[in-house]
């Protein structure tokens, strides 16, 4: 779970969606996200449900691990969106690249909903297993979240994470600064990872 914290908040520089409201529903599909390094000070992470819907519209929820940074710096940022079954097309994938070329991704105030992570982390002056409401590192639980203020959590000064790849369901945050964004839309399955 310490490694899923941080590569959360690459995830939520991924989704492009800068500020979105604190609470909403998830769509039925989940988003791939990978970077080089993310560097976050004020981290937090705690568990919550997300509410949504499947993608042929059925109500659901998602336990995800929600991993919050005051501030975050990301290089070399990939996103990738699969979107299958589409009549005539088969699957369309939405790809975003930015962070690249020296200048990299910026966020504040970045909520990242993941429920997989894989990176190399470490974190400077870690507290495992406060209490998600009591942890005062970070930006805090996200107004709306469904979490658990006494619920598990850990949180450090700042998290340092490299070789990122991770799933997520949502990313919110306040800025969220796209340094040589580049978008674009192909049929077939192309992901980050």
């Amino acid at each position: 779970m310490v490694p899923s914290v941080a590569a959360t908040a690459a995830i939520g520089v991924a989704l492009a969606q800068g500020a979105l409201a604190a609470s909403f529903s998830v769509s039925g599909q989940q988003f791939k996200v990978s970077a080089d390094s993310l560097e976050g000070d004020g981290f937090s992470q705690y568990g919550a449900i997300d509410s949504g819907y499947t993608l042929d519209g059925k109500k659901t929820v998602h336990p995800v691990a929600v991993s919050a940074f005051e501030s975050a710096t990301i290089t070399n940022l990939c996103q990738s969106v699969v979107t299958p079954n589409i009549p005539i097309l088969g699957s369309v994938s939405l790809l975003l690249h930015a962070g690249g070329s020296g200048t990299p991704v910026e966020a504040s105030k970045l909520y990242i909903d993941l429920d997989d992570l894989s990176a190399d982390a470490t974190f400077k002056n870690i507290d495992i297993g406060v209490a998600a409401g009591s942890a005062s590192k970070g930006p805090g639980i996200k107004s709306g979240d469904a979490a658990n203020p006494n619920g598990f959590a850990q949180q450090a000064e700042h998290a340092s994470l490299s070789k990122v790849q991770q799933t997520a369901w949502a990313t919110t945050a306040g800025t969220f600064k796209l340094s040589g964004l580049k978008m674009s839309v192909q049929t077939g399955t192309h992901e980050c990872y």
